[in-house]
């Protein structure tokens, strides 16, 4: 049941009163209250799985779930102490000046998450925002939200935690009321409606980190080994029915293999199979929103209606009430196609061919998008020198999709309209939740004002 603007209010005030003490308990305090919570997730594992089953229709990326946030939990505990070690030193003006940093956590983190990965993504931001020593509000999408309710069972039993984490359900409305009581801000959604928020965030003057949309270009070079890059490009386009943020969504070869690597596309993507009638099975799951298969169906035609080549799949299926998209390749596709310039979200694959390496960048780098991005090419080096020219905050070589295997190592910020904000990976992805402050001494004699005054030369300090 969602709660009214009233109810949001009382329980960002009951955080923030216990946020104070949970800040100022010691690291060590924190990682053992989260470790425990990890723990209560792997024991409540079966039924977070079966609830985000059912909302999701995909079964083996449920049971991965609390193993993947409980494994996210315990990295970031091993981490944390090592990040969170403050600096300190002595002024490069002078000498008799010391400083030290102190950290400050933003009192309350408010996070609003997406669909496509209920559980994983309302914890990606609270678990290191709660170790550096913030409360967390969060608001899962109202389209799959029946995994909140085990996951508030797991949190319960850690009281510690119960008093500064809280899960709560609703729908826009609710994320409206949150951005109004909280300090700090992350969504992961859609670029429209990432631009409200972000302009609710800056109106109330709260930081706001925005993980917005991609439209995930490849390039195959004329050397590429064909069976390499299609099998990397089939996982980065069909796995989780291709709705994620980094799914692969343009495929841009160079014309001298275009041909035989459409025909070894089109011959694998038609081996796989719709998880249906058993979800267990399989390898492409349902949409999880009714609504994307429209907007998918949609762009489809509009590739058709200008020119655009079925290969294969391209029809929205209804099985048992849902909707399902077979793998579905097209080619003779151009820009001037909502399948090539709009966010897709599905098991689409357009291929485009090009002539030169450099009109491939060019056309990598066509998009208002920049989450990330992928190269295939004969051989690394010639892969990381394309890599270098794309405009994504993350390129995976001879590859796609290795943004989470990288997680709590690397950084990156997204490009034009995919995201702001800090890196949601690697360190800063827990010290964007604090405030740093500097403790400044003179071990000195303060300088008198007239001395002050005396002295013209520029590099002075005090």
């Amino acid at each position: 049941m969602a709660l009214s603007d009233s109810e949001i209010e009382d329980r960002c005030r009951t955080l923030r009163l216990a946020q104070s003490d949970w800040s100022a308990s010691p690291l060590t305090f924190r990682i053992e209250v989260m470790r425990r919570w990890a723990d209560e997730i792997i024991k409540n594992k079966d039924t977070i799985t079966k609830a985000l089953a059912v909302d999701t229709g995909r079964w083996r990326l449920a049971a991965e779930a609390p193993e993947n946030v409980a494994g996210a939990i315990q990295g970031w505990c091993e981490m944390a102490p090592q990040i969170l070690q403050p600096d300190q030193g002595r002024s490069s003006f002078n000498p008799n000046i010391h400083f030290s940093q102190q950290y400050v956590a933003y009192a309350l983190l408010g996070v609003i998450s997406p669909w496509n990965m209920p559980f994983l993504l309302s914890a990606i931001d609270a678990v290191p925002a709660l170790l550096a020593g913030c409360a967390a509000i969060i608001k899962p999408s109202e389209i799959t939200p029946r995994f909140i309710e085990p996951v508030r069972e797991t949190i319960a039993r850690v009281p510690e935690l119960d008093a500064v984490l809280s899960y709560v359900t609703g729908d826009g409305e609710t994320g409206a009321a949150i951005i109004e009581h909280v300090d700090f801000l992350c969504f992961t959604g859609s670029v429209p409606t990432g631009r409200k928020v972000g302009m609710a965030a800056a109106g109330n003057f709260i930081p706001a980190f925005l993980e917005l949309g991609g439209k995930d270009p490849v390039i195959v070079t004329r050397d590429a080994d064909i069976d390499r890059a299609v099998t990397a490009i089939i996982r980065g386009a069909v796995w989780a029915t291709g709705q994620l943020c980094f799914s692969i969504e343009r495929i841009y070869v160079d014309e001298a293999i275009h041909d035989a690597f459409v025909a070894r596309l089109v011959e694998k993507s038609e081996q796989l199979e719709l998880s249906y009638p058993e979800m267990r099975k399989g390898d492409v799951g349902p949409f999880i929103f009714g609504k994307q298969a429209a907007i998918i169906a949609e762009q489809i035609e509009d590739a058709l209606a200008k020119g655009a080549n079925l290969r294969t799949g391209g029809e929205v299926l209804t099985l048992n009430g849902g909707k399902w998209l077979r793998p579905t390749v097209l080619t003779d596709v151009t820009h001037n196609m909502k399948v090539m310039v709009e966010e897709t979200f599905g098991p689409v694959m357009p291929v485009m061919a090009f002539s030169s390496l450099d009109e491939a960048i060019r056309l990598a780098n066509d998009t208002r998008f920049g989450l990330s991005a992928a190269v295939i090419a004969g051989g690394q080096e010639e892969a990381e020198a394309i890599a270098a020219q794309l405009n994504a905050g993350a390129v995976s070589v001879m590859d796609t999709t290795l943004t989470n295997a990288i997680l709590r190592d690397a950084e990156k910020t997204a490009f034009n309209c995919s995201g702001l904000g800090g890196s949601r990976i690697g360190k800063a992805a827990l010290l964007r939740f604090l405030r740093k402050k500097a403790i400044i001494t003179n071990n000195a004699e303060p300088v008198d004002i007239k001395v002050l005054a005396e002295d013209i030369a520029p590099t002075r300090s005090f």
